[in-house]
């Protein structure tokens, strides 16, 4: 293997894994990589269906920059069980659990450290992350938002597809996957070209679910769509954003096919101290999981952000 595989399939030796405990004693997934000489901590959150483990080369990126940093798994995905009776489903009725497990998190990591604290996330982490610095729940000294969930990709429009997802998540089990998963080579590719161009960082959650099958997530269901959809619209029309003086980062891919990246510029534009940053067709979903003239001009981006902010 090449160094930059093992760098991106092997837990680094320094770290850890461990079991942090929410308020309500749900168990979630931790990882800890402290740095020697740390400048600060950053955490890094993943999206809908991410492991921990799809972030180490970032992860490495980061601490290599003298970040000491933490991540977690959502409740309900990865090794942080599940929310639904059929594992493979990602269920959610609301993402307010999820805002509440990311405030209880970060009041007791942001205390038990010195130095600047800094909140990355990924897609539906992104999300999550702007909701709770909205409602003052984190307070991180800058932000990155990575292909922000602020809204979600519908053919139909999003007024459209939310009317769809109510009307289909009360007709039934809500928590019934929204889609079938087919494991044939057509669907692989499909998700693939949804997800970043890079085969072989593609290839990588195949072998990470192959050495631990229990961390793999399906679909959503209904119920999350029905959610994502809502909290979308509830987020994009609330005032606070244009009194959020936290420093953001906003890393956008305007050719992504599963969050509506328009909807992304346009918040974008009612905050006060952002930095929006654009992709095009060169960037799927996962910008900082591309190709190496994405990724690294990904994390060229973030380090220049974080130097003039932390």
């Amino acid at each position: 293997m090449t160094d930059t595989v093992t760098l991106r399939r092997t837990m680094p030796a320094e770290s850890r894994l461990s079991c942090w405990v929410a308020p309500d004693g749900w168990q979630h997934r931790r990882f800890d990589w402290d740095h020697p000489e740390s400048r600060g901590r950053i955490l890094v959150q993943g999206g809908r269906a991410d492991v921990i483990e799809k972030y180490l080369e970032t992860i490495a990126h980061l601490h290599a920059q003298r970040w000491s940093v933490t991540a977690f798994d959502w409740r309900g995905q990865g090794g942080s069980g599940r929310l639904a009776a059929d594992r493979h489903v990602g269920h959610a009725a609301s993402f307010a659990g999820w805002v509440d497990d990311l405030a209880a998190f970060w009041a007791q990591w942001r205390d038990a450290g010195e130095g600047p604290a800094v909140l990355l996330g990924h897609s539906m982490g992104g999300h999550l992350a702007l909701r709770a610095m909205l409602d003052g729940a984190v307070d991180p000294q800058a932000a990155v938002l990575v292909a922000p969930m602020i809204g979600v990709r519908s053919p139909i429009g999003a007024a459209g597809g939310g009317r769809i997802a109510h009307w289909l998540a009360a007709i039934g089990d809500p928590a019934r996957p929204a889609w079938r998963v087919r494991d044939d080579a057509r669907s692989t590719g499909h998700r693939r070209q949804l997800l970043t161009h890079s085969i072989e960082r593609f290839d990588d959650e195949a072998f990470w679910y192959a050495r631990d099958p229990s961390l793999q997530l399906g679909p959503p269901s209904w119920a999350w769509v029905r959610e994502a959809f809502a909290a979308g619209a509830r987020l994009q029309a609330d005032p606070r954003l244009a009194t959020l003086a936290t420093p953001i980062l906003m890393l956008v891919a305007e050719a992504d096919g599963l969050v509506d990246a328009r909807a992304a510029i346009r918040l974008a534009a009612r905050l006060p101290n952002v930095r929006l940053e654009r992709f095009g067709a060169e960037s799927a979903h996962e910008i900082l999981r591309e190709e190496d003239a994405v990724r690294l001009r990904a994390y060229a981006l973030i380090d220049d952000f974080l130097d003039g902010h932390t």
